[in-house]
């Protein structure tokens, strides 16, 4: 490594509790939050101060030591262990590397509220509920969040290493600011936002009680904090691109609603796919004329979280699932469905990967 190359070095420390040592670490010590991750149950923080960077990770079997990031095209391959001359051990890993998205793990998936999932607390202090326990082999991670008391929200500017994420209100509302989208923006129930990748915003103040359906992918993403960024930005850039997409925010108000790709039921399209060029989409899907019919479609992920109303799940092979708001389910590519006994005031949020796929 030479010094014409960016180069960080941080301790590795060890850690059973995670969040006890957020307190210590940027309370006591004085230290500034840096990165953390995953967001809906964080087991690695990175702090910085006092002229030291410090990595505390809570996975089982972490040794402590000395890690070393930098941008030599040396090490852009992934992870180096190095021993040096006196025994030392020294880990030397790329700066930025690539995010990688793993093969998905296809899996039938049926997630109800009803089974009283665990709500934990997560980035920010919101709880979180996990949609899709298996991530379908870390493709994706689905999750409730919600805030039970409104108010500000001790958010910081930051951004996601994400190759697509989605943020649709579900209950109540939140005000958002984000990177060259002017002053920030209400998200009310009904309402969606999707935040390329790497975008910078800040969660600024919650309605009691509000409630949001989060969706990332990869599952595990790196969550920076940008210390130098002021949020509003001060230009106004709604064509901008991310890594390839746009910042949508689809309001439920405006909808126009068509067919869906399931005969029986209309659909709201939140213009999603066409932003990301096609890496997502994401669909309100109400109640319509004609009776359900039997189906399969081919698309990698198809993620299904119920908002409103009833239904009836039919798989073929299993047995069925009677469903109600704050269920989720997920379908797996070639297998076949039917959404029956629907409900006059059925409403479903559809996301899928890829954005345009075929219905059978």
């Amino acid at each position: 490594m030479t010094q014409t190359h960016e180069i960080r070095a941080e301790v590795c420390l060890s850690t059973t509790d995670l969040r006890a040592d957020l307190g210590f670490f940027g309370g006591t010590l004085g230290m500034r939050l840096d990165m953390i991750y995953p967001a809906d149950d964080p087991s690695v923080a990175v702090y910085s101060g006092h002229g030291l960077r410090v990595r505390l990770d809570q996975a089982a079997g972490v040794n402590p030591g000395l890690r070393i990031l930098t941008d030599d095209p040396a090490f852009a391959d992934g992870a180096t262990e190095l021993t040096s001359p006196g025994g030392t051990q020294v880990q030397v890993r790329p700066l930025n590397p690539p995010l990688e998205l793993p093969q998905t793990d296809h899996a039938f998936v049926v997630r109800r509220l009803a089974d009283q999932a665990p709500w934990v607390i997560g980035r920010a202090g919101m709880q979180y509920r996990d949609l899709i326990p298996s991530r379908l082999g870390g493709s994706i991670i689905a999750s409730h969040i919600r805030i039970p008391d409104g108010g500000p929200v001790p958010d910081m500017v930051h951004f996601h290493k994400v190759g697509f994420q989605l943020i649709f209100c579900y209950r109540g509302w939140v005000d958002v600011v984000y990177e060259d989208q002017g002053p920030p923006i209400r998200l009310k129930a009904g309402d969606c936002f999707i935040q390329p990748p790497e975008i910078r915003h800040r969660v600024l103040e919650a309605s009691d009680g509000i409630e949001v359906i989060e969706i990332g992918v990869p599952a595990e993403h790196i969550t920076e904090i940008d210390h130098e960024m002021d949020l509003p930005t001060p230009h106004l850039r709604p064509d901008r691109e991310w890594q390839g997409q746009k910042f949508v925010f689809n309001e439920g108000a405006t909808a126009t609603w068509h067919s869906a790709h399931l005969p029986g039921f209309i659909a709201r399209d939140t213009t999603i796919a066409t932003n990301t060029k096609g890496v997502a989409g994401v669909n309100v899907i109400r109640t319509g004329e004609g009776a359900p019919v039997w189906a399969s479609h081919d698309a990698d992920i198809h993620f299904t979280f119920v908002m409103e109303g009833s239904m009836t799940l039919e798989g073929e092979g299993k047995d069925p699932f009677a469903l109600a708001p704050g269920d989720a389910f997920v379908i797996p590519p070639g297998m076949r469905t039917r959404y029956s006994d629907p409900s006059d005031d059925l409403e479903l949020l559809e996301v899928t990967l890829p954005g345009v796929f075929t219905t059978t």
